[in-house]
């Protein structure tokens, strides 16, 4: 049973930062994205990485995210740095495989509040 599982999120300060991290159990890995949704809001993607390291950012979160991943563990990372309470959100994590197969994970809660 595939399964995809995020950690990370929390409450943080504005001007703060959190890292989170989601790790599949998926057989070739193609990209790893990133998602937010806040409420009353539509999901909208954060943050790709492909399978060779090429790297896309929302104009919102450009100099202040950065995408990685670690292939050995399937994982994929979220460094948000300089956090605003617009970034609140549920942040999601989609892997895509080369079947054209995505898969989610259940979400984590961002909130940036002081």
């Amino acid at each position: 049973q595939v399964q995809v599982v995020e950690s990370g999120g929390g409450l943080v300060q504005p001007g703060g930062s959190l890292r989170l991290s989601c790790a599949g159990s998926i057989f070739s890995i193609n990209a790893m994205d990133w998602y937010r949704q806040a409420p009353g809001k539509e999901r909208e993607l954060v943050a790709r990485i492909t399978s060779g390291g090429s790297t896309n950012y929302a104009d919102s979160v450009k100099g202040r995210f950065t995408i990685s991943r670690d292939n050995a563990k399937n994982t994929v990372y979220l460094q948000m740095n300089s956090l605003k309470p617009e970034d609140t959100a549920v942040y999601y994590c989609k892997f895509s495989d080369y079947g054209l197969r995505n898969y989610w994970g259940q979400g984590t809660q961002v909130t940036v509040s002081s």
